[in-house]
């Protein structure tokens, strides 16, 4: 349709009829003629708003009043509830409107007619943010960039407090949470706390490309931190990083923080806290408020905008929360052991000098090879001095050094002799402990594989006899001392043997004369 206002427009300004068509790609004698009728219908530019080029038409050209098609007209709030809705956009239901166009024998607007018209509908409704965010959809969350000052009420130090804000761009709504730090584990539970104060999961987490969510983010990959992966695959959601230095990526939290930081910082910068706990009632506090706040430019607030435009449209919460859990990196030490930042744990000795990952939660610390789940403790919440040890994880040496008892050691001193005994006693209580003469008695018993029962027996009644309190080399040296022949009874009987002999008769030929 020719744009009979712009016509109007251009003639005011003192335009002549050529410059107007070339202007409009229009013939001189249509612009002539439109000019004209204007003249005898009394027009004068300018003209209300309201006025369109249709209505122009009208009034310019009465006898043709008849012959215009009468389109349908679509059904604005249906298309607008609907584009609401998963997967739905404005050229499928323009298929759909033409459709019912034809079953009913009325003319339908062409697609770009369709989605002019629906967009002057929505401009006029204040309702376009539906345009760009569809309702559960996505999760933009940050750090705001200030902080709130905490002072401890007993030693008088002041701490900060890091506020977390996680928004929906659809509706608006905000959740914000204040952490004494950044780290991952707070990072964590701030989003599994966003999500139980939403009541349900958006389709997409869009954070930005901070170190403890994004590991690397660039133009060829996107590496996403192993703790932050798994939080999303258990809430079935989709992490997809801002773009590097591209706010408009999240500007829907920019806003929120921007906001956030005025509504609660701000607003709070004057007040004393005296522990983290009472900055968070505060802020949850503000943050009813700020969700309450009525909106400038439309009706509703970002909570009732909430309710009734965007939470139909979360995907539900799992049965059970997420169980926080970071990730981390160490090398078995020649211990077996690793450590999980406060404790030691092992790990199978098959294992010393390898590089395994370690997942640690607030009950469990599990030690993962190559994928594969190896170990697993239960975390204590204190510290303690001493490493806990599975005997599994132990090589059989050290295995059989710990089913080691006083008992037993005495018992086997028993069955060698009195003086061996004696020499076992010993060891035992030279101690503080029974403990420390284990491994002298291990050493003795290692020597009766080598020695004789006799021989053993012999050498301890040896060094008792110039010591009452012998040592295990004492014994060693005296043993390797013994004569050759003396080691054992094998090597006895060896040099004792006659062997296997022969006469000279054996070797006489036959018709010997000495025979």
């Amino acid at each position: 349709m020719l744009n009979y206002r712009e016509i109007m427009r251009l003639r005011s300004l003192g335009y002549n009829i050529t410059e107007i068509a070339n202007s409009l790609h229009s013939s001189r004698s249509t612009i002539r003629e439109v000019l004209s009728r204007f003249e005898k219908n009394g027009a004068t530019w300018p003209l209300d708003d309201a006025i369109t080029n249709e209505k122009l038409y009208e009034q310019l050209y009465p006898e043709r009043k008849e012959k215009i098609k009468q389109y349908k007209e679509p059904d604005f709030d249906w298309i607008h509830s609907e584009l609401s809705r998963k997967g739905v956009n404005l050229s499928l239901l323009w298929k759909e409107y033409q459709a019912k166009c034809r079953l009913s024998n009325e003319i339908p607007y062409m697609y770009t007619q369709f989605c002019e018209h629906y967009r002057s509908w929505a401009g006029k409704n204040k309702a376009t943010m539906r345009i760009h965010h569809k309702p559960g959809d996505a999760m933009m969350v940050d750090w705001a960039g200030g902080t709130l000052t905490i002072t401890d009420s007993y030693t008088g130090i002041q701490t900060e407090g890091y506020l977390f804000v996680a928004t929906l761009p659809c509706s608006g709504y905000v959740y914000v949470e204040l952490c004494s730090d950044m780290k991952t584990e707070n990072w964590l539970a701030c989003h599994t706390n966003a999500y139980s104060f939403f009541e349900g999961v958006p389709r997409l987490l869009i954070p930005d490309n901070l170190r403890t969510g994004i590991t690397k983010n660039t133009r060829l990959e996107t590496i996403i931190n192993k703790s932050y992966s798994e939080l999303a695959s258990y809430y079935d959601t989709a992490i997809v990083p801002a773009r590097v230095k591209a706010p408009k990526d999240k500007s829907a939290v920019e806003g929120s923080v921007k906001f956030a930081s005025t509504w609660i910082l701000a607003a709070l910068r004057n007040q004393t806290f005296l522990s983290l706990n009472d900055a968070k009632i505060a802020v949850k506090e503000r943050l009813i408020e700020l969700n309450n706040q009525p909106f400038q430019k439309r009706e509703g607030s970002r909570k009732s905008a909430f309710i009734q435009e965007e939470k139909a449209f979360l995907q539900p919460l799992p049965s059970t929360p997420f169980e926080l859990a970071t990730w981390s990196k160490a090398k078995v030490s020649s211990a077996y052991i690793v450590s999980d930042g406060r404790n030691h744990y092992s790990v199978p000795y098959n294992l010393i000098g390898e590089t395994v990952d370690i997942r640690t939660t607030r009950e469990m610390v599990e030690i993962l090879f190559h994928g594969a789940r190896v170990a697993s403790h239960i975390r204590l919440n204190h510290q303690v001095k001493d490493p806990i040890v599975k005997k599994e994880h132990m090589p059989m040496k050290h295995q059989k050094y710990l089913a080691y008892d006083k008992a037993d050691f005495i018992k086997w001193g028993t069955s060698i002799g009195p003086n061996t005994e004696r020499v076992v006693q010993s060891f035992l209580s030279a101690g503080l402990a029974p403990e420390q003469g284990y491994k002298p008695c291990v050493s003795l018993m290692s020597l009766s594989k080598k020695y004789s029962k006799d021989k053993i027996e012999q050498v301890c009644l040896e060094c008792l006899s110039f010591n009452e309190t012998p040592s295990i080399r004492s014994i060693s040296l005296l043993l390797k001392d013994l004569p050759p022949s003396n080691i054992s009874k094998t090597s006895n009987l060896i040099n004792s043997s006659p062997g296997i002999t022969r006469g000279s008769k054996q070797f006489q030929k036959e018709g010997d004369v000495n025979a």
